[in-house]
């Protein structure tokens, strides 16, 4: 049985190609908390806006964001945590999973931009394509100190980025609110 201060909310974030789908995964699995992809959150009509190579703005976001920040309130709420793989490139972004679940905690997955293409160019049966890839690290703003959360090196091992990540999370703790 996961221990109580897992019970928390992760996302596991970065750019489109870093590993966040694979890393969530099996975060998930090693902290025993549900997980989702927040690819399969995206309203149809964002799909098929990157299936054409034309990268979402701000405005096209939004809505998406509010769906991940649901499943973030509504397993946060609940007690039972849960990670999240999503890009939650600008710190705006983060904001509004943050209004969502006070307590989340973020993973930023780092490489370098040649490994990351490299990755896209390999991977089959995603809508998002590598030619997205710039503007993605364009948009990119890394977690800042007051954040809660880590950068994480993607260009190492699936075990050894997770063992990194449940040590952030370990030595985090839960957060306590303002009064």
């Amino acid at each position: 049985m996961a221990v109580a201060w897992t019970r928390r909310c992760v996302v596991v974030m970065g750019v489109s190609g870093v590993g966040k789908t694979a890393v969530a995964r099996r975060l998930a699995g090693r902290l025993e908390l549900p997980w989702i992809d927040a690819d399969d959150l995206h309203p149809p009509r964002n799909v098929a806006k990157m299936t054409r190579g034309i990268p979402l703005d701000d405005a096209d976001r939004q809505p998406w964001l509010e769906a991940v920040g649901d499943w973030l309130a509504n397993h946060c709420g609940a007690g039972t945590g849960g990670v999240v793989a999503c890009s939650a490139l600008k710190h705006g972004h983060r904001d509004v999973l943050r209004r969502s679940a006070f307590d989340v905690f973020f993973v930023q997955l780092t490489a370098d931009p040649a490994v990351i293409a490299h990755r896209l160019d390999q991977r089959t049966g995603h809508f998002m394509p590598a030619a997205l890839l710039e503007s993605q690290l364009a948009a990119l703003e890394p977690l800042g100190p007051d954040e809660n959360g880590v950068p994480v090196d993607a260009a190492r091992e699936l075990d050894e980025i997770v063992d990194a990540a449940v040590a952030s999370i370990r030595a985090a703790g839960p957060r306590r609110r303002a009064t």
